[in-house]
């Protein structure tokens, strides 16, 4: 039976810092583990190599930290790179501390790396998870925050292997896609197979990551931002959020692979948990301007849900792109709900 939903509230709670276990030099593993796993599209065992990192505090308890498909394992700075892509909230003294836990993120899986499938699941993800914790002599993680894509994996990973788990943290993630949304991903993935048929790449893929944005980002954002007439230009009109579009489009460009792409976005689509299969402690966090994956999704998952759930509403107006935007006002959150892995 499914635990009574929580009242859906603003978290505005002041929480203060955890304390970080004792001061320890901290250690970095950034490799290459080969894993075996059966795909769910596949029709047997395989081997893959999962690209993970895993750093922090040496003998601390493991969190898992998955973003969204464009997301990679750098989440945090580090001895090779300069900046991580959440690197506001994880990091030594952030709000997943790294003096008080190890932070475990993987490189997304695609069909190439599992031997060729049609596709790659959601749960292929939460597989190469488990078993490269395995690998790793991770008895069980302490928690896994998914963003995203990251939290469909979190869920399919609770789903498939509660016994390695002890909490859930899911930003801006359900069980399903929404029908609109999975529309709207469906026409960026035949702009980029238009690209590729036509010989026209690279433009077709930032074509396609121009649309991403516009439901990434809240109305709100938008009608601040670029709210300004056109101008005349190279002789035609051009509207303010072309440049911001074009220039999200060309970024994207340089550091993604169209057939990657392809993959990752039609496995957003392919997810479809039950929630009722999920008895893990589970900490729910939207925003009520995302309208990739609307705040009344989150509420179903969480009534749903077989164990305790409770969903913490964060006022944005940067639409899904909230987890990555508003860090101030998730870091005292994650604080609260992660004070167990942070401060034992």
């Amino acid at each position: 039976m499914s635990a009574e939903p929580a009242i859906v509230t603003p978290f505005e709670a002041v929480v203060p810092a955890v304390l970080p276990r004792a001061t320890a030099d901290l250690t970095e593993q950034r490799g290459t583990r080969r894993v075996t796993f059966t795909p769910k599209y596949g029709s047997g065992p395989v081997d893959v190599d999962v690209r993970y990192l895993w750093c922090g505090a040496p003998g601390a308890p493991t969190v898992i930290v998955q973003g969204g498909i464009s997301a990679d394992r750098d989440v945090c700075t580090g001895r090779d790179r300069a900046s991580g892509w959440w690197q506001e909230l994880v990091g030594e003294s952030a709000a997943i501390d790294l003096r008080g836990c190890r932070v475990l993120s993987i490189d997304w899986l695609t069909p190439e790396d599992i031997g060729g499938t049609p596709s790659v699941s959601s749960e292929d993800q939460a597989d190469a998870l488990a078993a490269l914790i395995d690998a790793l002599g991770i008895v069980r993680a302490r928690a896994f925050v998914g963003s995203s894509y990251g939290a469909m994996t979190a869920l399919a990973f609770a789903a498939r292997h509660p016994e390695k788990l002890s909490q859930l943290v899911l930003l801006a993630g359900a069980h399903r896609p929404h029908p609109l949304s999975t529309a709207q991903r469906s026409i960026q993935r035949g702009i980029v197979r238009l690209g590729l048929s036509s010989g026209r790449t690279d433009e077709a893929l930032a074509l396609a990551r121009q649309l991403a944005m516009t439901t990434y980002r809240g109305s709100e954002e938008f009608s601040r931002r670029f709210a300004a007439g056109p101008e005349l230009r190279d002789g035609r009109f051009h509207f303010p959020v072309e440049d911001y579009l074009e220039h999200a489009g060309r970024r994207f460009v340089e550091r993604f692979d169209a057939e990657r792409f392809l993959a990752l976005s039609e496995s957003i689509d392919l997810h479809d948990v039950a929630p009722e299969s999920i008895a893990t402690p589970t900490t729910l966090v939207g925003f009520p301007s995302d309208r990739l994956v609307p705040l009344a999704d989150l509420c179903e998952l969480q009534r749903r849900l077989a164990g305790t759930a409770t969903l913490e509403v964060i006022d944005s107006p940067y639409g899904h792109d909230a987890f990555l935007k508003e860090t101030a006002q998730l870091a005292p959150l994650l604080r609260h709900v992660l004070n167990d892995c942070c401060g034992d």
